[in-house]
């Protein structure tokens, strides 16, 4: 894998992939995007382009998005002009956020040189569409496909740009999140990560401050990571040395923005694959039962409950029920839910075939999910 350049030729290659990532340098809350974009390098025949944005990117943003959203205007924010040099089979941009698309207008050429065009969009809330009906009408219409991770958007956003948009749940390194082979002890009793409930976190904080349990959760407010890539390590392996964990519909306190629109977020994926016991409150959102399809892959509790100490009571009595959800959660996310499943149904969407890459990740889940299967039959 190499940058395109508007200078050197580059290898052959058959997919051009348009990250955030230098964009948004090390912004935590994107660090599960660059997980997959990492593992597509892997497994497919990819060359990336990756912009560093000027030093007047921070104010250029700030005037891009109110032209856009106020006027209709496209601004560059401060995105340096790239050219394809090549021509490619797919055309594949990442964005997190519908804002993120003004950054597309940089590269030239894309729909020229690249047979098939995909746009993967994971948060778009249908109460903000009207803020950005100019992305999506001018920017985001110019893909051939539009892949969301919020179900209940995918409608609305087709009636806006036409039937283009496909639901595709979020996705996880299954083999990075496995606690197999080699199980460590779950030392830590609960781990919560992000947002949370207070009332839930006010219960936990007594029972830690009595010794009573470990809970680990965050202490303070901040975009940036040091490295992405030992951050995702970090989480991984503190996931997979916690009995339970913490799971909320995605920003499920921001209702300003959400206006109720409930959809399933990163920590169900991150929980399940790290074999985890997943307590929290379920999405209202039909997907989630085909997703998380499993008994016990959830245990129910409401938000903004304070009854988290009798769930984790009932549970620490049952070592059996406790083994089982664990190893189900496992199998279940290296066999469903591993990012290269995800990379196989957009090849598809694109009508490319599997590289040796992406073949060999599967088989490697596969002999991974037998391993942990033979732990449960042991049970």
């Amino acid at each position: 894998m190499r940058s395109e350049s508007n200078e050197k030729p580059l290898n052959k290659a058959r997919i051009l992939i348009f990250p955030q990532r230098n964009i948004y340098n090390k912004v935590h809350y994107r660090c599960y995007l660059s997980e997959f974009e990492d593992l597509i390098l892997q497994m497919d025949s990819v060359n990336m382009l990756s912009p560093q944005p000027d030093r007047w990117f921070k104010y250029g943003t700030r005037i891009a998005q109110r032209l856009a959203g106020d006027y209709a205007i496209s601004f560059n924010p401060g995105i340096p002009k790239l050219k394809i040099n090549q021509d490619y089979d797919l055309f594949f941009a990442f964005c997190q956020f519908p804002r993120d698309l003004l950054h597309i207008e940089s590269v030239e050429g894309w729909k020229d040189r690249c047979k098939t065009s995909i746009c993967w969009l994971s948060e778009i809330y249908v109460s903000l569409l009207h803020r950005y009906r100019y992305y999506l009408e001018n920017i985001l219409s110019k893909f051939d496909f539009v892949i969301l991770n919020m179900s209940k958007s995918v409608n609305p956003v087709n009636e806006i740009i036409g039937r283009k948009c496909l639901f595709l749940p979020l996705g996880i390194d299954a083999i990075l999140f496995c606690p197999y082979p080699n199980a460590p002890e779950r030392f830590i009793d609960v781990y919560s990560i992000g947002r949370k409930s207070e009332e839930t976190h006010r219960t936990l904080l007594k029972m830690f401050e009595k010794r009573e349990i470990l809970y680990v959760y965050d202490t303070i407010i901040g975009e940036e990571v040091i490295d992405t890539n030992q951050h995702r390590l970090l989480f991984a392996n503190l996931a997979k040395r916690s009995k339970y964990f913490i799971v909320n519909p995605g920003k499920v306190d921001a209702f300003d923005e959400t206006k109720g629109q409930s959809e399933i977020g990163n920590r169900y994926f991150e929980g399940a694959a790290a074999g985890s016991i997943m307590i929290g409150d379920h999405p209202e959102n039909e997907e989630f039962k085909n997703i998380f399809y499993w008994e016990d892959a959830v245990i129910h509790l409401p938000y903004n409950s304070n009854k988290i100490q009798e769930i984790i009571s009932e549970f620490n009595g049952q070592p059996r029920r406790q083994a089982e959800i664990r190893t189900k959660n496992v199998v279940e996310s290296l066999m469903q839910h591993d990012w290269a499943y995800r990379w196989e149904t957009i090849l598809k969407i694109a009508g490319l075939e599997p590289m040796p890459g992406l073949l060999e990740r599967k088989k490697q889940l596969e002999n991974l999910s037998k391993l942990v299967g033979k732990e449960r039959n042991s049970l």
